[in-house]
């Protein structure tokens, strides 16, 4: 296998089916997504840390209907006429702090109009602690899928896919050294290349395992 890792990756984030990375990790949620329209159940949550590929899948999921795409936190009252249009929605970074009336209200819309519905958070919908029993009763008839942490393999190609954003070329040696070193986390995967970046700006040196070791050291 050579030492080093070149891979050809867009300079500008794309999302892109051919560009995700299936592993064990993130397998039922990918097979789930694109086998649309096939879905056993038409509402569906996906969680997973951030940086696991979330918004990745509901990418993918609009390149196959139409969709309206926003984040929790834009959730309002109009929302239910853009809805009316497309054929899926999807919800994205639901938090526990979200109108539950609203939440209920767009769910029952789903259903009444034999729509598609796709929401995205970090945690298990079912472990989130809803006061509104109506909720929690469609929450619990919900398909929900989770993405595991990432494998060795997983963490090597989102490394080389980042440098490589950065024309950065990466010896393999590297990548294995950061991959026995670092947290097994998207967070903490995503926080060391912004780290990585950010210092080898600042001090204006070229890449080497001595920034490794030092970017290491501060997260």
């Amino acid at each position: 296998m050579n030492d080093q890792l070149i891979l050809k990756f867009p300079t500008q984030k794309a999302y892109k089916k051919e560009d995700f990375y299936v592993s064990p990790s993130n397998q039922e949620a990918y097979d789930f997504v694109n086998n649309w329209p096939k879905w056993i159940r038409r509402i569906v949550n996906i969680y997973g840390p951030s940086g696991s590929g979330k918004s990745h899948l509901a990418s993918i999921l609009k390149s196959k209907t139409t969709c309206l795409q926003i984040d929790s936190s834009e959730l309002n009252d109009k929302i239910f006429i853009r809805y009316k249009t497309k054929e899926a929605l999807i919800l994205e970074n639901l938090k526990e702090n979200i109108s539950e009336k609203l939440l209920f209200s767009l769910w029952n819309s789903a259903l009444q109009d034999n729509k598609y519905l796709l929401i995205t958070s970090v945690k298990p919908l079912n472990s989130y602690k809803f006061k509104l029993k109506d909720l929690m009763s469609r929450v619990k008839s919900t398909l929900i899928i989770g993405i595991k942490l990432p494998s060795d393999d997983l963490i090597s190609v989102i490394l080389a896919k980042n440098f490589s954003d950065k024309q950065i070329k990466v010896e393999k040696k590297h990548i294995d050294y950061i991959i026995k070193r670092i947290d097994r986390s998207y967070e903490k995967i995503s926080q060391f290349i912004l780290t990585l970046d950010k210092y080898s700006l600042e001090k204006g040196s070229p890449f080497s395992l001595k920034m490794i070791k030092e970017v290491i050291k501060m997260i």
